[in-house]
């Protein structure tokens, strides 16, 4: 297991997979964001809709918030009822290998649970301001899982991905599906590759809710580690229509199915005011 210290992930570029398992969008409301994203895929298949930033270091706006946190979320400030979703993921972290201005490649050395917490803000203009409201707004696992061989038949193929929600009033609940990382649409080296090529070519546009993350990066000097959302897994129905309140607990697991061992994240959410 590799500890991850809050302190160094500071210095990390941070960005996410949007779309990269069957069914999130739709449930979580937003696919009519990706009407103007066409993707290129072979028949049969489905791809990823984009990439997108949640912290960008030294940005002068709000990317530039540090907003990862081992153990709470702190609910933003609002007059009016902000619906909060955990997005349960695989968080990635990657070493980046720079060609000039452009990344060459992304060489993966862990990974553990993730949590992508989303405000679901009705027609807001890009995907980042739904992700970063400051301090505590991502979660991430103080441990994660040492592997950077992602192949199908590799060490992650019997890690799966599990979210719970404990509420206030002492109820557990199963909030997305439990799932394989196998059954992330994009895996492994695929997922790599097409990340890469959209690092360098997203450019994002005003019709649609992706950003040119690659410039974000150089803008960023040059990061040399990422730590990346893959994707949020399918809601069951009472995640799908249940939103964060202040006393819930959420649990985000990332384990394996031949090993007690385990990286779990626990986050317990607050109000501030």
């Amino acid at each position: 297991m590799i500890e991850l210290d809050l302190g160094e992930l500071r210095t990390w570029f941070g960005f996410g997979v949007a779309g990269n398992f069957a069914g999130h969008l739709e449930q979580a409301g937003e696919s009519a964001d990706f009407v103007n994203v066409v993707t290129d895929t072979p028949a049969g298949t489905s791809a990823p809709k984009g990439i997108f930033p949640w912290y960008a270091p030294g940005d002068s706006g709000f990317l530039g918030h540090f907003p990862l946190s081992h153990d709470a979320t702190v609910l933003p400030e609002s007059d009016t009822p902000l619906n909060l979703q955990i997005e349960p993921e695989v968080g990635l972290a990657c070493r980046v290998h720079w060609r000039g201005d452009i990344v060459a490649s992304l060489e993966p050395f862990a990974l553990g649970a993730f949590n992508d917490c989303s405000i679901r803000r009705p027609n807001a203009p890009k995907i980042s301001y739904k992700k970063n409201w400051g301090a505590a707004s991502k979660g991430v696992a103080q441990q994660f899982f040492e592997v950077g061989d992602l192949t199908p038949d590799g060490p992650t193929a019997t890690l799966r991905l599990s979210c719970q929600l404990h509420t206030a009033d002492g109820q557990e609940h199963e909030y997305g599906v439990d799932s394989p990382l196998l059954g992330y649409s994009y895996y492994g080296e695929v997922l790599l590759d097409w990340i890469t090529e959209r690092l360098d070519n997203q450019k994002g546009s005003p019709d649609t809710p992706l950003e040119d993350v690659g410039a974000l990066m150089v803008a960023a000097g040059h990061p040399t580690h990422v730590l990346i959302g893959i994707g949020a897994t399918k809601y069951t129905p009472l995640g799908e229509s249940t939103y964060l309140q202040a006393g819930d607990e959420a649990v985000v697991r990332v384990y394996s199915t031949e090993s007690d061992e385990v990286s779990e994240l626990r986050q317990r959410v607050r109000s501030v005011h």
